[in-house]
């Protein structure tokens, strides 16, 4: 694998996707140490929201300590060079949530669907792009759907007028070919017409492999976090990303001492104790399990006496997917009685 000469920008999730590890309960000062850290290291891209997206706290998805606005003011007040996405989900966010966002200074907007709905994000999208956003179609939990099924979809967010789309591989479930594949096809559909990006997670510990593998199919940008501080057993740690990045030849623009040190320093502590793949992290991976369903799974394990593990294992045969994590607790209900244990 020649890379040499490849040049990427590392989209850095910490401050989003990191949300669903610690319950989305960032203090304002985290968010400002992390987020300043990574801009002094040259991280050009940092994504803020809640967990699941813009509108993300509730009820069902878990309360956040702050507003999506209140973590964004935290953020981009401080930035010098990097710039602030936020994620959507259509179903979850709606159009005046992203019009508070851009009034709040993002410049790039993920909208977000399962790898079948692209259609719900039309609305969305074409906001997106009247505002004048950075727009990209956000394909979750892509292992569920050939490459065919892929491109088809793919094309539904490019026709409403997304000028980037990621294969989001959710559970981290994907290995280096199917990576590539996929990348590979949605290449050769558009061409250089628009940006490819690749979102990893490490259940299977293939989160920076399978980055490799999609810089190699023709993707520009990729997800990473400090530390790998995300769902799951997390996703591709930056600073990891980087430093393989600069042995390969590839262009980051990020100090790799910066970032390892705001990882260390920054991140680490504020996480409590270093993401590692547990027997249920890994049974996300395995089973293809949306990887922010772990915490509610532990939470059921407590509450019903249900094993996470075989809850999780039971959520990916059903096809469980994002968006449905009050599944979960109404699964734990159906074994727990099954099993007479109430």
């Amino acid at each position: 694998m020649d890379l040499r000469g490849k040049k990427i920008t590392i989209h850095d999730m910490s401050l989003r996707d990191g949300m669903h590890s610690i319950r989305h309960q960032f203090t304002l000062e985290q968010m400002t140490a992390m987020s300043t850290a990574m801009d002094e290291a040259g991280v050009p891209m940092i994504e803020v929201t809640h967990g699941d997206g813009l509108g993300g706290s509730s009820l069902n998805y878990g309360y956040g300590l702050h507003t999506d606005e209140e973590w964004l003011d935290a953020v981009v007040q401080n930035m010098k060079k990097a710039k602030i996405s936020a994620l959507l989900l259509p179903g979850i966010g709606i159009v005046k949530d992203l019009q508070r966002a851009v009034e709040h200074g993002i410049t790039t907007v993920r909208v977000a669907t399962h790898c079948t709905e692209a259609d719900c994000s039309a609305q969305h999208i074409k906001a997106a792009v009247g505002m004048k956003l950075d727009t990209v179609g956000f394909l979750m939990m892509a292992h569920m759907v050939d490459e065919k099924r892929l491109v088809e979809e793919a094309r539904k967010m490019v026709s409403y007028g997304a000028n980037c789309i990621y294969a989001t591989d959710s559970a981290g479930y994907l290995l280096p070919d199917m990576v590539a594949s996929r990348i590979s096809a949605l290449k050769k559909e558009f061409g250089n017409d628009i940006e490819l990006g690749f979102h990893g997670h490490n259940n299977m510990s293939m989160g920076v492999a399978n980055s490799l593998a999609a810089i190699e199919a023709g993707a520009t940008r990729i997800d990473a976090s400090l530390a790998g501080f995300g769902a799951g057993s997390g996703n591709t740690a930056t600073e990891v990303l980087v430093a393989v990045c600069n042995r390969m030849g590839i262009e980051t623009g990020i100090d790799l001492d910066k970032i390892v040190d705001a990882a260390e320093d920054i991140a680490l502590p504020i996480m409590g104790k270093p993401t590692r793949i547990s027997r249920d992290s890994l049974t996300l991976g395995y089973a293809g399990v949306y990887s922010s369903f772990l915490l509610f799974a532990r939470r059921a394990e407590t509450k019903y006496g249900i094993d996470a593990r075989t809850l999780l294992v039971e959520l990916g045969r059903r096809g469980m997917i994002g968006g449905q994590e009050d599944m979960i607790e109404d699964l734990a209900l159906e074994m727990a009685k099954a099993k007479g244990l109430i």
